[in-house]
């Protein structure tokens, strides 16, 4: 049997001009793109206070929400630190209730910092291009293999 190799070739841009052009259009010109992807996130907030929030609900606001903390560390939206982290606190504290009972239930003060949150993610997404998109991304696909995310659930609680 052969030996595996770790070699793995780098992807090769068939139009790289158009790759380049593409990476510096804002993302806020892309609308059907836009209009998606805020439908589909608003929807998982809306779905979260009306207490009928499942598990994709959730997922969907944790990702927007590691999208924020990624494009604020790039420093989109610095002046609204104390925004991202009351915003992660509260779907982290949202999620922990729900893990234990099952349902996805908000309070107050966590509705707030969500909406506050969810705001931010649109202001930033009218700012930003599409390359800093990717990199957003990129940053938080690295920090989810170096598992240097914030865990919802532990082993204590399975």
């Amino acid at each position: 049997m052969r030996k595996r190799s770790k070699y793995k070739p780098k992807p090769v841009l068939l139009n790289p001009m158009g790759y380049v052009i593409e990476s510096m259009t804002p993302v806020s010109q892309h609308e059907s793109f836009l209009i998606d992807l805020k439908i589909k996130t608003h929807m998982a907030l809306v779905n979260m206070t009306r207490g009928k929030a499942v598990r994709g609900d959730v997922d969907t606001l944790i990702q927007t929400a590691n999208i924020v903390e990624a494009l604020y560390r790039m420093g989109f939206g610095t002046e609204y630190g104390d925004v991202m982290r009351n915003g992660s606190n509260a779907l982290h504290s949202v999620g922990v209730r729900g893990a234990k009972s099952g349902q996805f239930i908000l309070r107050s003060e966590e509705m707030k910092a969500l909406n506050t949150l969810m705001e931010l993610h649109d202001a930033q997404l009218e700012v930003i291009t599409l390359k800093d998109m990717e990199r957003a991304y990129k940053l938080v696909v690295e920090e989810f293999r170096q598992r240097k995310m914030r865990p919802i659930v532990t082993r204590e609680m399975v």
